[in-house]
């Protein structure tokens, strides 16, 4: 009852003291908990931030992406047709002007697109949208940009004066889902398009309708072909067919191709601004595409984006090889959404295709997080580090204040031990005071940081609260030893269990 009512009564004499020694402890545990709630929390956000920018895994044939490891072509997602630098089939990025105005030589089917959403980490999923990425004149006007040649040279000769009528030849066109509704066999739906895989792109006008004549056009192509929402394009491609059967790139049995001219004219409802070689392309829904380039139920790449879980030891391992990892590695890895396992996953349910992740996203999702992770550490370390300093300085100046009181216990018999841990309480009964206030404050301010910084709240975990705790256990604890050593003159041991 005396050591209560000793505690009680130093706290009505230093009254301002032990304030401030509270508003400390209070600030460092606001801060600490509001950054290691973020930390915690961070690596959703980020995810889900970064993925609003666009695929972070793309789907191709099996045989274009032999091509692209074999000549390093690398990751295109996102681009028209391998990130054409102009409307009139420029260099790409990996300086081939061959390699970007030719047309893709393998499919896969688009009916199969729609099976990416029956994986395990099906609703980790977010959007997706096929494409057939193929390239035709624009702006084409004249008659003989609809014949068809009789034979393999007067088709080409036709094909060649037609283009000649074009403002522009070799345009990038990106068949495409906009905002398909998908019916899948287990009764749910979805809607994947190009409406969420470019949501940063600013557009003068709307997005197309699937399964229409409409179509956006790049601001860049725009400006060439002088068009404005509303006006119309007309597109010619040279396609080649049997002479005997008719077919797409066939031969007939005399062993003979011809080509011709097929026509789309399509209606543009959107100019876009994309900020990179987009801008030379035209987006159209892919039933308008395939129709020109006489591919039926045909496309060549698929965009996903995914919410994933940044790469470690064990996805880096997997995508190496997932047949190195033992049975409890592979469970681990399968069922953990690395974009390496929903890549593999991917694969599993389309055949003839090679799901790869985006490496530049996915280098950039651990490096952001890990970067943002290491500063909001030291920055919960520093305030840890003031609110030590600030409450070893408060606890010399408070002992140094009562000197006539310690005197006056010690006086009558008390130890300096009995003297250090009176003092010791009263300090840990004010800290734990500030360190719940504070612990309030820091998760409402965890919250704005949330909401102002990702759009959404912040999950506060109780190990936040329970790290927290403890740090300023230790904290205060070393502070308050070391202000009564350095006035008392007395050993940490000494401290605690008396002399």
């Amino acid at each position: 009852m005396f050591f209560l009512k000793m505690i009680s009564r130093s706290f009505s004499r230093q009254f301002k003291r032990r304030l401030l020694i509270a508003v400390t402890v209070c600030l460092s545990a606001t801060v600490s908990v509001a950054m290691l709630g973020v930390v915690f929390d961070v690596g959703d956000k980020l995810n889900a931030e970064l993925s609003t920018y666009g695929s972070n895994i793309v789907v191709q044939p099996k045989f274009d992406a032999v091509v692209s490891d074999l000549y390093n072509t690398g990751d295109s997602a996102g681009s028209a047709s391998g990130s054409s630098s102009g409307s009139d089939g420029g260099s790409t990025s990996d300086g081939s002007a061959a390699a970007d105005s030719a047309d893709p030589t393998a499919f896969l089917k688009e009916s199969d697109a729609q099976k990416i959403k029956t994986i395990f980490w099906a609703f980790n999923i977010t959007n997706f949208a096929p494409e057939l990425n193929i390239h035709a004149d624009a702006g084409c006007v004249g008659s003989g940009a609809g014949s068809a040649g009789s034979a393999g040279t007067a088709g080409a000769s036709g094909a060649a004066a037609s283009a000649a009528k074009c403002k522009a030849t070799n345009v990038p066109i990106v068949g495409t889902w906009f905002a398909k509704t998908l019916h899948m066999d287990s009764g749910e739906s979805t809607v994947a398009g190009m409406n969420g895989m470019r949501s940063w792109w600013k557009i003068n006008g709307t997005w197309p309708k699937d399964d229409s004549e409409q179509a956006m056009v790049g601001s860049a192509l725009a400006a060439k072909l002088g068009v404005n929402v509303g006006d119309s394009v007309t597109l010619d491609k040279t396609i080649a067919v049997g002479a005997d059967d008719n077919t797409n790139g066939g031969t007939g049995k005399t062993g003979k191709s011809s080509t011709e001219r097929n026509r789309v004219k399509v209606k543009i409802v959107g100019i876009f601004d994309s900020g990179d070689s987009d801008n030379s392309a035209i987006y159209m829904p892919s039933i308008a595409a395939q129709t020109l380039a006489n591919l039926p139920n045909s496309i060549d790449k698929i965009e996903v984006k995914a919410l994933t879980t940044p790469d470690n030891d064990l996805a880096r391992k997997a995508s190496k090889n997932p047949n190195a990892l033992t049975q409890d590695e592979r469970e681990t890895w399968y069922c953990t959404a690395y974009p390496s396992s929903i890549a593999y996953q991917i694969e599993e349910v389309l055949p003839g295709a090679v799901a790869k992740q985006v490496r530049q996203v996915a280098a950039l999702q651990g490096d952001v997080l890990n970067k943002t992770q290491a500063v909001m550490v030291l920055m919960t370390v520093l305030s840890l580090v003031a609110a030590a300093i600030a409450v070893a300085n408060l606890m010399a100046a408070s002992i140094g204040e009562r000197g006539s009181e310690l005197a006056l216990l010690k006086a009558i018999g008390a130890t300096d031990g009995a003297v250090s841990r009176l003092m010791l309480a009263e300090t840990a009964v004010i800290s734990l005071v500030g360190a719940i206030a504070g612990a309030l404050l820091g998760s409402g301010v965890a919250q704005i940081v949330g909401h102002v910084v990702f759009g959404s709240g912040i999950t506060m975990r109780p190990m936040v609260f329970v790290l927290v705790f403890v740090l300023l256990a230790v904290t205060v604890l070393v502070a308050s030893l070391s202000s009564i050593r350095a006035i008392l003159g007395l050993r940490p041991a000494e401290v605690l269990h008396g002399r």
